[in-house]
């Protein structure tokens, strides 16, 4: 499945996703249930139904739906950036009862729009930081979602791309401390995973021709970020102008010619 993460972030990401959609490569989103643009992202799923929705766990971004001080700025009120986020859980300074209750409010107010969630992700990866992943884990599984994501990368992909690398050792060290592998429980994961080294601004069409070229057996999602950019969005990410190249890539005739070869069989989450 290729997943296109931050659904509702803005109103340029939420048409772009859309647009990728429509061209036939994005089967499947994940929305920001505290997005400035989550309704207009709700309407657009539901008006077409093919759309495979999950939600994306927002913890480092914007206002939390509920009041969750150890999740929070004291003088904001907003979620803590991921670094200040991630030494707060390492210090076990995260109240799981906040974290739970707002997980579950993330949930439920996407599921009170009427859409099935099919997955669970989340913003910047943060559920899987030890101190946050069981909780998170565990509440997914409460909920009948059935598929969480698991970030698990190669390090030998574009092991040249510096940036790149550091956040894969860093999303696996975390995975190692939360001990991801075996707090997953009834919840399903995906054989492989590829994201973080498709990013890459004018280096994403290679990138995904050559994850394409060399996908082994099994079910792989390949994270990908489409949008066009838009004053919301710059206000609150610093992954802008890449999302309009990574829109144009993933609707292209290449793009669409490489996956109908008949080698790659497209689903979304609710097929597994």
């Amino acid at each position: 499945m290729i997943n296109a993460d931050d659904f509702g972030f803005s109103e340029g990401v939420t048409q772009g996703i859309m647009e990728a959609h429509a061209a036939g490569t994005v089967t499947s989103t994940s929305i920001m249930a505290n997005g400035i643009d989550w309704q207009n992202a709700i309407a657009r799923a539901r008006a077409i139904r093919t759309l495979g929705v999950g939600l994306h766990l927002n913890l480092v971004q914007g206002r939390p739906l509920l009041r969750v001080p150890s999740l929070t700025d004291r003088e904001t009120g907003e979620f803590h950036p991921l670094g200040v986020l991630a030494r707060r859980a390492l210090l076990r300074r995260i109240d799981s009862g906040e974290l739970e209750a707002e997980t579950r409010a993330q949930i439920e107010r996407v599921r009170a729009t009427g859409l099935a969630l099919t997955h669970l992700d989340s913003h910047r990866h943060a559920h899987v930081l030890p101190g946050i992943f069981a909780t998170v884990a565990r509440v997914t599984a409460e909920a009948g979602i059935r598929v969480l994501r698991i970030p698990r990368e190669p390090l030998r992909l574009n092991v040249l791309d510096p940036a790149a690398t550091d956040r894969k050792l860093v999303i696996a060290a975390a995975l190692a401390a939360s001990r991801a592998a075996t707090r997953t429980g009834p919840l399903i994961t995906v054989d492989h995973f590829r994201g973080i080294s498709l990013q890459g601004g004018k280096r994403f069409a290679v990138r995904l021709r050559r994850t394409l070229d060399t996908l082994g057996p099994g079910v792989t999602e390949l994270m990908v970020h489409p949008g066009h950019d838009d004053a919301t969005l710059a206000a609150q990410d610093s992954y802008t102008w890449q999302r309009p190249i990574e829109l144009e890539v993933l609707t292209s005739a290449g793009t669409r010619e490489r996956l109908a070869r008949g080698d790659i069989r497209l689903v979304s989450f609710r097929d597994l």
